[in-house]
């Protein structure tokens, strides 16, 4: 952590902080740090909660780090709501010692069973932090903000519970959706090859075998290898395309087509998937539902 976020967390530390939360104008102040996480808050909270998320379009959160700023944001909120199972790493260390000063912090991920969970040894959690991409845990996730929202602002739980139910049933007619364009791909060709693991739970919950070339997390940077291994399998399996990730540079998955065709096969990039970000703001792509269709149509056509 650089100097400076120091000096602020020390000066955080001497500051009185007091157990319950404030609001101010009547509404919650609430820090979200991913665009999925951001887009779900704002749809519960509505007009009753002020959002503000940290990261944007094309933001690896593997790789975002606390500046002075971001400490002052997270400092002045009234409660912090974060994906945890370590996506956020290199934030920890300032959730943590936020956390001492009583600042209320809601961890998403707690809201899901850890046997539900996809271990994983690159993270301090031991679980892949991916969960957003299955449906049934991000039902789970929302009502679980529903119910610590309305524990925090008792007077706008009605708010909360109208607006999540609401949202909830958006994702239930998202699955269904999502189901039935996934069912025109044939099982054998559900072999999804991407910039690296964010898709465990997609593949997890729509039957695909998901391989990413730089492991679960962006921290971890492809080796040749990584490359020679993936692109016999890519051969073996006779995949049609493999896919780009918004968050993570093309180049990796370039080398990947260059080795297959190196090889004297074929490969397509079947696109640009969203994985650990959001599109940009105001567009379809910039919502979780409208990501999610991007997503599953994009690669259901290049597949087929």
């Amino acid at each position: 952590m650089k100097k400076y976020t120091y000096i602020l967390l020390v000066a955080i530390g001497i500051t009185s902080c007091k157990t319950e939360v404030k609001q101010r104008d009547g509404k919650l102040q609430i820090v979200t740090t991913t665009t999925m996480i951001t887009d779900m808050v704002e749809h519960i909270g509505g007009d009753a909660v002020v959002v503000n998320g940290l990261m944007g379009s094309g933001v690896d959160p593997h790789l975002y780090k606390a500046s002075e700023s971001v400490v002052s944001k997270l400092f002045n909120a009234d409660v912090i709501i974060y994906n945890g199972l370590h996506l956020e790493g290199k934030l920890e260390d300032v959730f943590e010692k936020l956390r001492k000063q009583q600042k209320k912090t809601i961890a998403i991920s707690d809201a899901i069973d850890k046997k539900g969970l996809i271990s994983s040894e690159y993270f301090a959690s031991n679980y892949d932090p991916h969960i957003w991409f299955h449906i049934d845990y991000w039902k789970q996730a929302t009502q679980f903000v529903i119910d610590e929202l309305k524990k925090l602002d008792p007077d706008n739980a009605a708010t909360f519970e109208k607006n999540g139910q609401a949202y909830i049933a958006n994702l239930t007619n998202l699955a269904t959706e999502i189901s039935q364009k996934i069912e025109t791909l044939p099982v054998e060709k559900r072999i999804l090859v991407t910039a690296h693991d964010a898709f465990n739970y997609f593949g997890k919950l729509h039957n695909f075998e998901v391989v990413g070339l730089q492991g679960l997390s962006t921290a971890t940077e492809a080796g040749v290898q990584d490359v020679q291994r993936l692109a016999s399998f890519i051969i073996e399996k006779k995949v049609k395309a493999i896919f780009v990730e918004s968050s993570v540079p093309r180049r990796t998955v370039e080398a990947l087509q260059a080795s297959v065709q190196a090889s004297g096969h074929e490969v397509a990039i079947g696109g640009t998937l969203y994985s650990d970000a959001l599109g940009d703001a105001g567009t379809e792509e910039g919502t979780y539902i409208g990501m999610y269709i991007y997503n599953v149509k994009t690669i259901v056509e290049a597949l087929k």
